[in-house]
């Protein structure tokens, strides 16, 4: 019954410490833009060691402006961009410049890797040639609002029930200890 106890109070020393890990040029910050046009919602994820702080999509333009403010000079991140919300050849703008990353494309996402210099803020265009293809518009009278669900923190969910597995683990221990130290 020690055993359990000393296991409970190991893992509180070990489970703690990766939180607490320096975060390195690469770390990636994952972010999800959900764009709703023509009656549809298309979600565009984002991995990057900079910061999106806003975005703007012009169905007309056919064009995603995201805005990124970077603490670092070497700057790295991942975009997939679904092919039926901007689709065709995709060209990119940096600061108002022609920028040429690399596009990994399929039949349903485009995977842009972008590598650039400059710390503060900049801002990233992208163009496609095609919008909502395979999609047809649904007129703003005819989309039913959606059920509001409370959204939920896993991260904070694995936090609180790995912290009650502790506790009982620990009250366990104690009270075999104590059984066992009666007889």
């Amino acid at each position: 019954m020690k055993i359990i106890f000393l296991v409970s109070i190991v893992l509180l020393f070990v489970i703690t410490p990766a939180y607490g890990g320096l975060l390195s040029d690469a770390t990636g910050l994952t972010k999800r833009l959900d764009i709703q046009t023509g009656g549809h919602t298309f979600e565009i994820e984002t991995t990057s060691n900079y910061d999106i702080t806003n975005f703007e999509f012009n169905k007309d333009e056919k064009k995603l402006t995201i805005f990124i403010t970077s603490s670092l000079e070497n700057n790295l991140g991942e975009v997939i961009l679904p092919q039926n919300l901007l689709g065709g050849n995709l060209t990119f703008h940096l600061n108002d410049m022609e920028y040429f990353p690399k596009v990994k494309s399929n039949e349903k996402v485009s995977f842009v890797t972008l590598n650039f210099t400059g710390s503060g803020d900049n801002k990233l265009d992208i163009f496609g040639t095609t919008y909502l293809s395979g999609l047809t518009e649904i007129p703003e009278s005819k989309i039913s609002s959606p059920s509001t669900i409370p959204a939920t923190d896993d991260g904070l969910n694995y936090v609180i029930i790995i912290v009650i597995l502790l506790i009982i683990g620990g009250v366990v221990g104690v009270v075999a200890f104590s059984i066992k130290r009666r007889n």
